[in-house]
């Protein structure tokens, strides 16, 4: 055990190292992959002409079903595609990483997610709408998208075939290790054992990595439909409760709520040390937004390729509401949690800050939380694994025997992630992950021409769709 999760930990310094190299601009240190991540939402915010704002109505429409065929190609309804894609971005990110957010740089880096959820909408609109745009119909009907596809494909028909080639192996391999989800093992088996009083030993916490793992990889078995019918049902429950469950505390703490904003926005722009200064805020908020989001990874983009839907923009609208959701709506609500109830500056750094807040309302109340936080872990580890056997897929032609082989990979590593220090975990993941933005936002830019095509081709069209409410 000791060998292990001293391997761990050396790989995840040194991941992180070169990953978050910092440069000195203006006095400060600055992560480039940060900069490198922003600089891309506030180009396609720019590009598209704030989309952001303008599609958002559409956005819910299309989710609502108002423009539906029911004879489009894909396996999804659109509903369903962004719910797979919820349970991926909604997870341990909305609540773990506003902690940790918090914990690194201060409740302004809390008004930074925000203002990240922002603009990544028009990058995730933009990776979702390439997605649908070079999604392969397959023989069976199934369908096969994602970065690796829009990537090799998009790039090929602009006459870059061997770039494309290059920058989908490099997503696709980066991507293997990058979705398996040992962080949500590792933070939903912290509150459970916080809250059920187990001890933090490697036997508790490789049984419960053992059952966390067998109960997905029996979902997952069944393909994207199995995973379709559990995550539209699972999604909207879970955020439910969790909403819940944040009303009550708020409602408990209503009159700290005013000061908590105030909070939260001087304290974004603050030159306090102890927080890292401005830069420190905006870096950490940035750095757990791009996590809880993904805009910019490009991982969502491969449930939403799945849709129902003859217009690669309709679902890139739909697109545009997961950010919201997931940054705007829900980071914003945990980070006001935890400022309202005075725990952010006692001493946790991770999801037991999240769970002191809510423990302020009553001693059984983290239950609650425990439960949203399973679920939250299980349905992330769902879509994780559905996007991983895609990334298989790629590689193998849909060799059943390769993706047989690569979910035992998969769910074999999870129960490691509830036995790790949460530094390393964080490390290791949030590495992997932004590594993932390097190929896929090369190919964003150089295909960024498509993306404007396709958003003025569906918009004119968009008063002529039948309306089938």
């Amino acid at each position: 055990m000791d060998m292990i999760t001293g391997f761990a930990d050396a790989l995840g310094s040194a991941l992180a190292s070169a990953v978050f190299y910092s440069v000195t601009l203006f006095g400060v240190e600055v992560q480039l992959i940060v900069l490198w991540l922003f600089a891309a939402m506030v180009f396609f915010t720019i590009r598209l002409g704030f989309l952001n704002l303008r599609g958002f109505a559409t956005g819910w429409k299309v989710l609502a079903g108002r423009y539906e065929d029911p004879d489009a190609p894909g396996e999804l309804s659109p509903f369903q595609a962004l719910s797979t894609a919820l349970a991926s971005t909604v997870g341990l990110g909305n609540i773990a990483g506003v902690a940790i957010a918090i914990a690194m740089g201060g409740p302004g880096a809390a008004f930074w997610m925000i203002i990240i959820g922002f603009f990544a909408m028009s990058l995730k609109y933009a990776e979702v709408t390439l997605a649908v745009r070079y999604r392969v119909i397959n023989d069976d009907g199934t369908v096969s998208g994602g970065p690796m596809w829009y990537l090799s494909r998009g790039l090929a028909e602009r006459r870059m075939p061997l770039l494309g080639k290059v920058l989908a192996t490099a997503y696709a391999v980066f991507a293997l290790f990058a979705f398996v989800q040992v962080i949500q093992v590792n933070q939903s088996y912290a509150q459970l054992s916080e809250v059920v009083g187990l001890e933090r030993d490697a036997g508790w916490a490789l049984a419960y990595g053992i059952v966390i793992a067998a109960i997905a990889a029996l979902v997952l078995i069944g393909g994207v439909h199995s995973i379709g019918e559990v995550t539209s049902r699972l999604i909207p429950f879970m955020c439910a409760l969790y909403v819940c469950g944040v009303l009550v505390v708020l409602a408990v703490n209503l009159e700290a709520v005013p000061g908590a904003i105030v909070t939260m926005v001087h304290d974004a722009f603050s030159a306090d040390a102890a927080a890292g200064g401005l830069a420190g805020s905006f870096v950490a908020g940035m750095r757990r937004a791009a996590y809880s989001n993904e805009a910019g990874i490009g991982s969502a983009s491969i449930a939403h390729s799945a849709a129902r839907t003859r217009h690669p923009a309709s679902q890139g609208h739909v697109a545009l509401i997961e950010p919201f959701i997931d940054t705007i709506v829900i980071c914003a609500a945990t980070a006001l949690v935890i400022i309202t109830t005075g725990v952010w500056d006692k001493g946790y750094d991770d999801i037991a800050m999240t769970s002191a807040a809510f423990g302020t309302v009553s001693a059984w109340f983290p239950y609650v939380l425990a439960v949203a936080v399973s679920l939250f872990a299980f349905s992330t580890i769902l879509a994780a694994g559905y996007y991983s056997l895609q990334v298989i897929d790629y590689f193998s032609r849909h060799s059943i025997w390769m993706r047989r082989i690569y979910l035992c990979f998969f769910c074999g590593l999870l129960p490691v992630g509830a036995m790790v220090d949460v530094t390393t975990v964080t490390n290791l993941i949030d590495s992997l992950f932004f590594m993932l933005s390097l190929p896929n936002l090369i190919g964003l830019y150089l295909l960024q021409k498509v993306v404007g095509e396709e958003t003025a081709l569906f918009r004119a069209r968009l008063g002529k769709l039948p309306d089938t409410r």
